[in-house]
C-alpha cells in the first residue's frame, strides 16, 4: 500500500531515476502533441491535445489562454499526461504516461523567460508540473509486458507479465 507523497519536479525524478526519466523524455520528444487529462468542474474527465516542454529541470504545460484545459487545472490542479504512441503498434521506447499537478506560473519574469526560449503564441498560460507518478509499459523480447511504475519517495517498482 502506497502512501501519498509529495510531488516532485521533473529534475528531482531524474536525478532519482535518471534512465527512466531520459526514456519518458525521448517518448515525449519523438512527437509534437501529447494527451492531457484534467478534470472538468463536475469531476468527469476531459481530455486535449497538447505540447510539452523539458527546459531546466521542468516539465512545463503551455496552453491558450482561458482554454478549457487551462481552467481546469487552475480550479484542480491534477493531471494524467500521456505521450503520443505514434503510428502504427510498435511504440518505441514503450507507452509512458505521467501524472502531477499543475502548478500555475504568474511570475513575469518567470513567463517571460519561457517565452523567449520557446516563443509560443501570446498570451498564454504556463503550468510547471509537479509530479506524483511517472509510468512505462512495453514489451520485452517479443514475451514480456513490463510495467515501470515510480512515485515520489519510493524505489522504482517494475513487475513482468507473460
Amino acid at each position: 500500500m502506497s502512501t501519498v507523497q509529495t510531488p516532485v519536479t521533473w529534475a528531482a525524478f531524474a536525478a532519482a531515476e535518471p534512465d527512466l526519466a531520459r526514456t519518458v523524455e525521448e517518448r515525449f520528444g519523438a512527437f509534437t502533441h501529447h494527451v492531457l487529462a484534467t478534470l472538468r468542474r463536475d469531476g468527469s474527465p476531459r481530455t486535449s491535445g497538447l505540447e510539452v516542454r523539458f527546459l531546466h529541470g521542468e516539465l512545463w504545460l503551455g496552453m491558450m489562454p482561458r482554454s478549457l484545459k487551462a481552467l481546469d487545472l487552475r480550479r484542480d490542479p491534477r493531471f494524467a499526461l500521456q505521450a503520443n504512441p505514434g503510428e502504427g503498434q510498435s511504440m518505441g521506447g514503450g507507452d509512458v504516461r505521467i501524472g502531477g499537478r499543475a502548478v500555475e506560473v504568474t511570475d513575469a519574469g518567470a513567463k517571460a523567460a519561457y517565452a523567449r526560449e520557446v516563443e509560443p503564441p501570446e498570451p498564454f498560460h504556463l503550468f510547471r508540473a509537479e509530479l506524483t507518478e511517472v509510468v512505462r509499459t512495453y514489451v520485452e523480447d517479443d514475451a514480456f509486458l513490463v510495467l515501470q511504475t515510480w512515485r515520489p519517495g519510493e524505489p522504482l517498482r517494475t513487475v513482468k507479465r507473460i
